[in-house]
Parts: C-alpha cells; sequence; structure tokens
C-alpha cells in the first residue's frame, strides 16, 4: 500500500502543483479545501477540477466562518481588495488562516493514518504573509508532533511545502513538467463567479509575471 498524504488545495496555482509534486511521489493524495467566507469562492469548484484531474482518491471541502472575525480584504467585503502594491502585510492577510488550516489537515491526517502534509505556501514569490515562511512551517511541524497521538506514539508528522524557496516561474515549469493543466485553477482574490480573474490584484499580477517568466502561454481567464 502507498503511504498516504493530506495536501491542501486552494484551487490556485501553488497548490495545484503541490498535488502534482505529492502524486509523482507515489502517495495516495487526500486534498481538503475550505469554504472560509473567501468572497473568490469560485477557487473552491477549481479545486474539486484539480482534484479530479490530477487524481486525489478523496477531497473534502470544509466550512468556516472566518468571515465571522474579518479583518481581511479577503473576507469583509467592506474592505477594498488593493490593485497595486503595497509596503508590509497586505490587507489580504487572512488571519490566522494558514494556523487553522494546517490544523484541521492535521486532524484528518491523524485519521486517515497520513504521515505528510503538504501545503504551497512560498516565500519567495509571496504576498507578505507571515504564515507563509520556513519560521511558522517549521514551528507548526514541532507543535503537530507535541499536540497529538501519533506524534506521541507513532511516526509523527512532516509538514512539507516544497515550494517554499521557489520562484513563481520555476513552480510553473515544475507544475507543466507534472501534467498540472492550470487552465482549471483559478488565482485571483476577486475572480468572479464563473472563475474570471480581475488581472489587477497582487495574486493575478503574481501569476501573470510568473507565465511571462516561464515562457508558459498563461490561461488564465479574464473579465
Amino acid at each position: 500500500m502507498n503511504e498516504k498524504a493530506v495536501i491542501l488545495l486552494s484551487g490556485g496555482l501553488d497548490s495545484a502543483t503541490v498535488l502534482a509534486l505529492a502524486r509523482a511521489e507515489g502517495l495516495d493524495c487526500y486534498s481538503m479545501s475550505f469554504n472560509y467566507g473567501q468572497r473568490h469562492r469560485a477557487e473552491l469548484q477549481a479545486a474539486e477540477r484539480v482534484a479530479e484531474q490530477l487524481g486525489a482518491i478523496e477531497h473534502k471541502v470544509i466550512g468556516l466562518d472566518l468571515d465571522g472575525i474579518g479583518g481581511s480584504a479577503l473576507t469583509d467585503l467592506s474592505i477594498a481588495v488593493p490593485e497595486s502594491p503595497s509596503d508590509g502585510i497586505p490587507v489580504t492577510y487572512v488571519p490566522a488562516r494558514n494556523t487553522v488550516f494546517l490544523a484541521l489537515a492535521l486532524g484528518w491526517a491523524e485519521v486517515l493514518g497520513a504521515r505528510d502534509i503538504f501545503i504551497g505556501v512560498n516565500a519567495v514569490d509571496y504576498s507578505g504573509y507571515p504564515d507563509c515562511r520556513p519560521e511558522f512551517i517549521e514551528a507548526f511541524e514541532r507543535m503537530a508532533n507535541l499536540a497529538t497521538r501519533e506524534g506521541v506514539e507513532g511516526r509523527g508528522f512532516r509538514v512539507r511545502a516544497p515550494l517554499q524557496s521557489l520562484s513563481k516561474a520555476q513552480i510553473i515549469a515544475l507544475g507543466v513538467a507534472n501534467g498540472v493543466d492550470y487552465g482549471l485553477t483559478v488565482s485571483c482574490y476577486q475572480a468572479d463567479d464563473d472563475g474570471r480573474a480581475c488581472g489587477r490584484c497582487d495574486s493575478c499580477r503574481l501569476r501573470a509575471a510568473g507565465f511571462a517568466a516561464a515562457g508558459v502561454a498563461d490561461p488564465t481567464r479574464y473579465f
């Protein structure tokens, strides 16, 4: 039997690449997405498409109420999504999002008997989010192995962020080599209900620049 892995799958470019990499290792992949009150819910349909295309054994969508605490342009419609670069941590940062997501992925991994948890965070092209840094991933892995039965009595867990040190162009090239259809993905922070992108937000700009640098045709649909 193959080893199992839980993959956090947003439906965007990076997480799709991570799922493809986990599959290429021969792991049985279980993908997990979150309906957390995000304005760009089209990413959930994208995640389902990607999970099917890349052969996830099961794709789970968990409902959360992060819009209940607000504090982010992605969950609070009264805060505009920025369309030009800004200094510091941008308002698209969602408080504690990756901490919450990884905690739930950890719980599912323990139930499944999976050792590996994959997340598509990136410290090169990231948008200034503190929960995308290597220090955070390392700290969460330590916590996971302190706070779980499997961590205390079993083999423990590995939190894996294989895109951590790659540029967006390198990520795209790696994904193409591993069969990712990026036309299925949605990265835009304010995508419409059909998954069409604005072309102006941070995520759209990073994505477009990555395809250009990689020399790969950009399949993104814009409104």
